[in-house]
């Protein structure tokens, strides 16, 4: 130990002469004293300035300098109260100022008796304190200036007589060590201070008033450490002669000298600050002891500094022993001494619960004072051999954490030595199955099997550089630190030899065959770590070969699951290390894609053995995890990452379902990113000025690149296309890897398959973007993704493909019309998981018709319809509704011929086969959302865009709306029910269709007698359909017919009578008529003549009061149409048909038709007038026809109509009489 001393050195040491020149001679004259009382003017100094260190105190003594240059110069000094005579105190006066010394101490132990709460007291106290340690401080400081100015070495021994004074400065040195070694005795062991005194030091720093008890404390270091001082200068000043105590030898007979008492009493504060140590160390918990010092406060620090900086500086020079030899032995006796062995005085009683942590705790937290040299300053890192203290065997793993902690703390003040590594791999060696955990940490010690390749090297890796140590005791275990440690040797060259060099047979030795197969899951997990640090730190290729030589040890059939994908995870690992060191991996990805290729074939045949497959699949997820690692981490992909794309996935997709699929498509997006992402960096060659020896890289990196988009397509996009059309709505990642393809065939177009060429964008677009066929989620997302690409913009406008953004828009008007395709029918089918799966194609429509309103063509659609940029922002169907409104006003403000006709071709193109992409909804009669949205949307197309479908390009179109939607075969049978949903859907969208048919049957010029015809079938067909039992209440939804604004009356049979029966709803129709009449304010001659008689053949019919009432306004509105006409025709026909009215009813219902007339009078007096001689001559003929002679009740009844028809009235009732009185 001492030789190991011996070689230790501190800060580089100068030349005494040199010292002395650059040493200032300027001091304060205030004496050096321990305090730990720092206030805000400290200047950041980490002592305080009248410390021992930060005042020169122990840089003078050490390099023999005066110790107070400016102090006790005059030729008298003032100690204890009393005037000495400075160069002669000490030699007349040396036991009474010892004397004084202890009298002082003894009175400075009474202040502490006295100590007060009271401020003012406290205050006094303070301050008298103060004067009583600084007396002290005054004359220890005073007797190292005498021993240094006054004090002469002994001369050679002569016969001449000796003065009384020289006898007496003779007999000084033998007296100063008596006195040094009573006053050691007086004030005893620091660590037997009463415990109100060593409680001092737990008063905070930055207060401004101490107890007595803190000066005490104090005084205690400032004598134990003088007496070092003053004993060091003693022997420097007598030029290292032994100094006998000759008085204190006769007394006792024991031996006593100045060395014997230096070392005695360096060895005795030395066990006093060990004993303290140990009494703060039972407060400690290991995963704390990194953190919690062993000194109470700044000044036990110091006192550790000084120690080392006197006592190996003592060693330098002599045999003496150093600083850690001496706290070696102090432990060596503390803690292993025999029980028959004299014990060390004081130390009877320790109690330590953990002897060997104890020890690495104070080495670690004594190792950086190491740092700080002589004037408390921090200096260079020195070498101690610490091996001693690593005792591994039979230490619980709490314990074992905290020694390991501190080993490697001590390693970065230290130098490092093999001896280390060596005992603690011969221990982990021999527990590599262990899981090193601490029982009171809980779950979160658990053993933990990383679960991917990336995080087993990040966690390596940890251990490569520099750590937080303090956190290492929960965040790792022993096994971690310890290949931390191993990390940081690996790290340093030792006289130019590698220490791998040194160690690797030590760790080959360990791994043999049987040792290989006793390895458990967590043994393999630990072994695979081990590999993994040296990988990363020295010969890597070396590393992996020896790695896969001892895994081929292992034999197949006891290797479950879980441990092969775990050394796939190592295989992986082993990947990452080459690619981030820019090796080739060529060898060790084809021996792993090999066995996973052999797994996924075995996936593949394994359809119905759930543990089997789910076995397989850890396996195959794995591999994918690992392979996805090394993409994201390769720079370039130049280090033959294609091999890990081998045939394997085309037997592994198919074989795939739900999440086994969703992660293997995920995971083709990020390679497929990854390599666009990297092929284009290197594509725009080596940065301008970049001379890195790596600048040519790129250059070789395209053909890789090359490699890896041919493995892509070759083993991966066959499945893409085949499930392009599968039975079920696909996963939005295959959209996304679709998308990602694509992009990839714009990137390097000569690596796409055969039958993508020559165009392998264009053959994408037509595969995933526009084919008919394809389910409209996957074209949503997919074209979501490319719509804003310019670069795809770019290659179809260089193509010359000119319907890039209308078969695009196409695809918009599909997917928004099939969004409720894959929904069962009724709402209350519907699960949980379909409404989320509905709500992401709605969320995933609305982003597609954002992207769809910013190309060009539909911005100058919406353009020229001065339609605001916010219609995007609508909902999907809205928004579409707000294009075909556009895309109508933009043709109708059109001028020429040549353009009218070009937008019929672009709409026709945008709309596609639209009755194609309904005819699920038509042919599965619902969802009922599915017929809503297609009637409402395909209704608005014919209103809005009616001019176009008017045009003879369009017609055929307009033609198969009619017939599918309108009229088709199930709406010509009238006696056939149609479906709630599908009636709904017309009755709602009905006059769209009627407003659009109805201009386009004004507009056509070829085919406007058909179009006439049509629009009366559709009007015949659904006014029964769409005529409800009863009129509607107020608030109730109109007839269709009556909503599109195109008013006409019913012209079937819908009045007419069986017998004297009235027609089933007849007060709904004539509701229906009645409303037309009040909207057209205007009476047609054909709705005279067919509607007037039916209406009076009610009232006259039906004694239904609601039937009456509305019939009476029929007539009201009627007659006073036909007065509002312009000409005689209107009055000449309803003249007729009231005529014939009269010539029906009045024989059998005189009174009704008389009573009805009576109301039409009120309404039209001339027309009732000019109906006087036929109801005179149907009354005559009634009245013959019963031959009962005149009827007087009838004639009173006519005689009341006749008064209210003025002076014809009057006169007919005049001749009416006349008759009667013949």
């Amino acid at each position: 130990m001492e030789d190991d001393c011996g070689a230790s050195s501190t800060s580089p040491f100068l030349t005494d002469s040199l010292e002395l020149a650059m040493e200032v001679e300027h001091e304060s004259s205030r004496p050096a004293f321990f305090s730990c009382a720092f206030d805000s003017q400290n200047g950041g100094r980490r002592f305080s300035a009248e410390s021992y260190l930060a005042s020169g105190s122990l840089k003078r003594v050490l390099l023999r300098l005066d110790p107070s240059p400016n102090d006790y110069e005059e030729d008298t000094v003032e100690l204890f109260g009393f005037q000495w005579v400075t160069e002669m105190a000490l030699v007349e006066s040396c036991g009474f100022l010892f004397g004084l010394l202890r009298e002082q101490i003894y009175r400075l132990e009474n202040l502490v008796q006295m100590s007060s709460s009271d401020f003012g007291q406290a205050a006094h106290l303070h301050s008298e304190a103060e004067r009583i340690r600084h007396q002290c401080l005054k004359f220890l400081h005073y007797v190292k200036v005498f021993i240094f100015r006054y004090l002469e070495p002994p001369e050679v021994e002569n016969d001449r007589v000796l003065h009384p004074y020289e006898e007496l400065e003779a007999q000084l040195p033998s007296v100063l060590v008596e006195e040094l070694h009573a006053l050691t005795v007086h004030v005893g062991h620091l660590c037997e201070l009463p415990s109100n005194v060593l409680a001092a030091f737990t008063i905070p720093n930055q207060a401004k008033v101490f107890p007595p008890s803190w000066h005490l404390l104090h005084l205690h270091l400032d004598i134990n450490w003088l007496v070092l001082e003053v004993l060091h200068v003693l022997g420097e000043k007598l030029k290292r002669q032994v100094v006998y105590a000759n008085h204190f030898i006769n007394l006792t007979g024991e031996n006593l000298t100045n060395i014997s008492l230096f070392e005695k009493h360096s060895g005795n504060l030395v066990s006093d600050l060990i004993r303290l140590a140990i009494n703060k160390y039972t407060k400690v918990r290991p995963s704390e002891a990194l953190a919690s010092s062993h000194y109470s406060c700044t000044c036990i620090k110091e006192l550790w500094i000084l120690l080392i900086q006197l006592l190996d500086h003592r060693n330098k020079g002599s045999n003496t022993e150093c600083f850690w030899s001496l706290v070696n032995t102090t432990l060596r006796n503390i803690f292993e001494r025999p029980s028959t062995s004299e014990s060390v005085s004081g130390f009877d009683t320790v109690q330590c619960k953990d002897p060997l942590s104890f020890s690495w705790w104070m080495m670690n937290h004594l190792a950086p004072l190491y740092q700080f040299d002589r004037n408390g300053n921090l200096d260079e890192k020195v070498g101690m051999p610490f091996s001693e203290y690593l005792r591994v065997a039979g230490v619980l793993e709490e314990h074992l954490r905290m020694h390991l902690q501190c080993c490697l703390t001590l390693c970065s003040f230290w130098d490092l030595n093999l001896s280390v590594v060596t005992i603690l791999w011969d221990y982990y060696s021999k527990n590599l199955n262990s899981c090193f955990t601490v029982p009171w940490l809980g779950l979160k010690d658990l053993a933990n099997i990383s679960k991917t390749s990336l995080s087993m090297l990040e966690l390596v890796k940890r251990c490569c550089c520099e750590q937080q140590v303090p956190s290492l005791y929960n965040s790792s275990n022993s096994y971690f630190i310890f290949l931390s440690i191993l990390a940081r040797i690996m790290k340093e060259e030792n006289n130019g030899v590698h220490p791998w060099k040194q160690i690797k047979g030590r760790i080959y030795s360990k791994f043999h065959r049987k040792r290989m197969q006793e390895l458990t899951e967590v043994g393999l997990q630990n072994f695979f770590s081990l590999f993994l640090v040296l990988a990363v730190l020295v010969e890597t290729e070396d590393i992996v070969s020896r790695v896969l030589d001892l895994l081929d040890f292992l034999a197949p059939s006891s290797i479950t699951t879980a441990r092969r994908a775990l050394i796939w995870r190592g295989h992986f690992a082993f990947l990452l290390i080459y690619v981030e060191k820019n090796m080739d991996i060529s060898a060790l990805a084809e021996k792993v894609s090999n066995a996973f290729r052999e797994k996924a074939k075995e996936f593949l045949v394994t359809k119905n053995d759930h543990t089997q497959r789910q076995n397989l699949w850890t396996l195959l997820s794995t591999y994918i995890d690992g392979v996805q690692e090394v993409f994201e981490t390769s720079c370039y992909l130049s280090l033959s990452e294609e091999k890990l794309l081998n045939d394997g996935f085309t037997m592994l997709l198919p074989a795939c379902r739900g999440a086994e699929l969703s992660m293997v498509l995920n995971f083709l997006q990020v390679v497929l990113a990854r390599l666009r992402s990297v092929h284009e960096r290197v594509s725009q060659g080596p940065q301008l000025g970049n001379t890195a020896p790596d600048a040519q890289l790129p250059l070789v990196a395209k053909e890789h690149h090359l490699a890896v988009a041919s493995a892509l397509w070759r083993n991966f996009f066959p499945y893409l296309k085949s499930q392009r059309m599968s039975q079920t709505p696909p996963s939005p990642q295959l959209a996304d890897t679709a998308a990602g393809f694509t992009l990839l065939a714009l990137d390097i177009p000569s690596k796409a398959l055969s039958d993508l060429q020559p165009q392998p964008v264009l053959s994408m677009m037509r595969l995933f973007g526009w084919d008919d066929m394809v389910w409209p989620q996957l074209v949503s997302r997919y074209l979501s993704h490319l719509i804003e690409n310019s670069s795809l913009c770019e290659a179809f406008s260089s193509m010359g493909y000119t319907s890039y953004e209308a078969l695009t828009v196409r695809s918009w008007f599909r997917c928004v019309l099939q969004m409720f395709l894959d929904q069962p029918s009724g709402a209350w089918a519907k699960t949980d998981a379909e409404r989320t799966v509905g709500k992401s194609y709605m969320e995933q429509l609305t982003e597609m018709t954002r992207l769809i309103f910013k190309l060009s063509e539909v911005e100058n659609i919406l353009l020229k319809a001065n339609v605001g940029q916010s219609v995007f922002k609508q909902d999907p169907k809205n928004a579409l509704v707000q294009f075909i409104k556009a895309v109508g006003r933009t043709y109708s403000g059109l001028q020429t011929l040549p353009e009218k006709s070009a937008m019929v071709a672009k709409t026709l193109e945008y709309l596609g086969d639209v009755l194609k992409y309904v005819k699920p909804y038509l042919k599965a009669k619902g969802p009922p959302e599915g017929l809503q949205l297609t009637y409402w949307i395909i209704g608005c197309l014919v209103k809005f865009c009616a001019p176009i479908l008017a045009t003879s390009k369009a017609q055929q179109l307009l033609f198969r709306i009619v017939d599918c939607l309108l009229l088709p075969h199930s709406v010509l049978q009238q006696d056939k029910e149609l479906p709630v949903a599908l009636l709904s859907a017309i009755q709602e969208s009905l006059p769209l269709y009627l407003q659009g048919l109805s201009f386009i049957c004004c507009q056509s010029q070829t085919q406007g007698a058909y179009l006439n015809q049509l629009l009366g079938s559709i009007i015949r067909h659904y006014f029964g359909r769409f005529l409800p039992s009863s009129p509607a209440v107020p608030g109730a939804g109109q007839h269709p017919l009556l909503c599109s604004g195109l008013l006409c009356l019913p012209r079937e049979n819908y009045l007419q009578f069986k017998g004297h029966a009235p027609p089933p709803r007849l007060a709904s129709v004539l509701a229906f008529i009645l409303e037309v009449l009040q909207r057209t304010q205007s009476t047609e001659l054909c709705d005279t003549d067919l509607v007037l008689p039916a209406v009076l053949k009610c009232l006259v019919l039906v004694n239904e009061l609601q039937v009456k009432k509305i019939s009476t306004d029929i007539v009201q509105y009627m007659v006073e149409g036909c007065q509002a006409g312009s000409g005689g025709e209107h009055a000449t026909q309803l003249t007729s048909v009231f005529r014939q009215f009269i010539q029906d009813y009045t024989a059998v219902y005189d009174h009704r038709v008389l009573s009805i007339l009576e109301t039409v009078a009120v309404l039209d007096q001339t027309l009732v007038t000019s109906l006087i001689p036929t109801i005179t001559q149907s009354l005559k003929d009634s009245e013959h026809k019963q031959g009962l002679g005149r009827n007087a009740a009838q004639r009173e009844a006519y005689k009341r109509l006749l008064s209210h028809l003025a002076e014809a009235g009057q006169n007919e009732i005049q001749k009416l009489e006349n008759e009667t009185a013949q």
